[in-house]
């Protein structure tokens, strides 16, 4: 009788076939990749430095997103209006934040945003996501309104094509509508300071250069 082939060099069960141990293969790398990205994202949480979450959009053209008004916020002089990731790219540096009335953070971080307007001189683009629009005035009625636009993510569906993990987020844009830079998590001094500043600074000096890493 003909001997079995023991093909235990392989590293592998003895005769388990060729196909299967491939659609092993094909079942346990995704698993991994996925166990890996989730370590990371508990890792960057758990460590209270939320910046440290990836940003495949870095270097990348902003997703083709438009963001709709919101209904009745006015300046004084006019209806604010929304804006698209289009106008982005005009050969001007800018800044995106995303945000909300319920995200208490963003609350927090609404007055470092004017800071942040008035030291950079770069026009600052909100998008006001998920939200009540009566709300969303209050919200900048109170806390004030450092957005040149401001747009809306009813449904969320933008937020995901900009990869937002949650409020708020902001992210520095070059003159080409470019990201060259994230921020997860409510600015703060430190972060205005080390991070944001320098972004947009490097942005100006460099409009068509490589881009910055994600903070």
């Amino acid at each position: 009788m003909q001997k079995p082939v023991d093909d235990r060099g392989t590293g592998s069960e003895p005769g388990t076939p060729p196909a299967r141990k491939r659609s092993l293969t094909w079942v346990i790398v995704p698993v991994l990749v996925f166990a890996a990205l989730v370590a990371l994202f508990a890792f960057a949480l758990t460590t209270g430095d939320p910046s440290r979450l990836p940003s495949a959009l870095i270097g990348k053209p902003a997703p083709a997103t438009d963001f709709p008004a919101l209904a009745g916020l006015s300046d004084g002089t006019g209806a604010v209006p929304g804006f698209s990731s289009a106008q982005l790219a005009n050969g001007k540096v800018s800044v995106v934040n995303f945000w909300a009335s319920w995200c208490a953070e963003c609350a927090e971080e609404q007055g470092l945003l004017q800071v942040l307007k008035q030291r950079s001189g770069v026009p600052l683009y909100g998008v006001n996501y998920k939200d009540d629009a009566v709300a969303a005035r209050r919200f900048l009625g109170r806390y004030g309104n450092p957005f040149a636009a401001v747009g809306t993510d009813k449904n969320g569906r933008n937020a995901i094509e900009w990869g937002v993990y949650g409020m708020p987020e902001t992210f520095v844009v070059n003159g080409k509508g470019e990201i060259v830079f994230k921020h997860v998590g409510a600015v703060t001094p430190q972060s205005l300071e080390g991070k944001l500043l320098p972004a947009i600074e490097k942005a100006k000096a460099l409009p068509s250069a490589g881009a910055s890493q994600s903070g």
